[in-house]
């Protein structure tokens, strides 16, 4: 998360939320104290409950005047997001419950209502793990090593995930898998010595 970002997003007329990661501790440090010591300016409350796991997300916005007065972050955030989700997931054979709660903050470059918030971080989720986290997993894209042109892999990681998302036959694994070996037959069919 950029500053640069914010203010292309200002210069496009763009609405942004952003999630505040460890890699921004002071940020993120101010963030907390502020939702520990003010009020909040608006607040959402939403439950699931699916097969074996009920979830609850408490959305909470907060005004981030205090907290980011005289940083470089006040010119860009407008809201302050904190999302609080607790999950409880049911072992289908012992019964028991196993009960996480998770907490996370989030800025944004305009006022946002808890509810809107709440369906905007909802909605990214969505993509993260229907598109992000298959591709992390069928492609690798996360133990990934590349440092020059990254994008250009990512590109091609994405392109063969398409491919092999129209083309399913089995699993992806096995489709990845099949797909691989038709690559190296047509390899060694070019390095092949032809006939005499």
């Amino acid at each position: 998360m950029s500053k640069k970002l914010f203010e292309v997003a200002q210069e496009a007329k763009i609405g942004l939320i952003v999630q505040v990661k460890d890699n921004q501790p002071t940020l993120r440090a101010a963030i907390e104290r502020l939702t520990t010591t003010f009020a909040p300016h608006d607040c959402a409350q939403s439950r699931n409950h699916g097969r074996n796991r009920d979830e609850t997300r408490i959305v909470t916005i907060f005004a981030p005047s205090e907290a980011l007065a005289g940083t470089d972050w006040h010119p860009h955030v407008a809201s302050i997001i904190q999302v609080e989700r607790s999950v409880a997931t049911r072992n289908p054979s012992t019964g028991l419950l196993h009960q996480t709660n998770e907490t996370a903050f989030y800025v944004a470059n305009r006022p946002i209502t808890a509810a809107r918030a709440a369906k905007a971080i909802r909605a990214h989720w969505k993509i993260e793990n229907t598109s992000h986290y298959t591709r992390d997993v069928t492609m690798g894209e996360d133990l990934s090593r590349i440092r020059t042109n990254p994008g250009i892999f990512a590109r091609m990681r994405s392109f063969g995930f398409n491919i092999l998302m129209v083309s399913k036959t089995g699993t992806m694994k096995q489709d990845r898998y099949r797909a691989a070996l038709a690559g190296v037959r047509y390899l060694l069919s070019l390095l092949a010595i032809p006939k005499r």
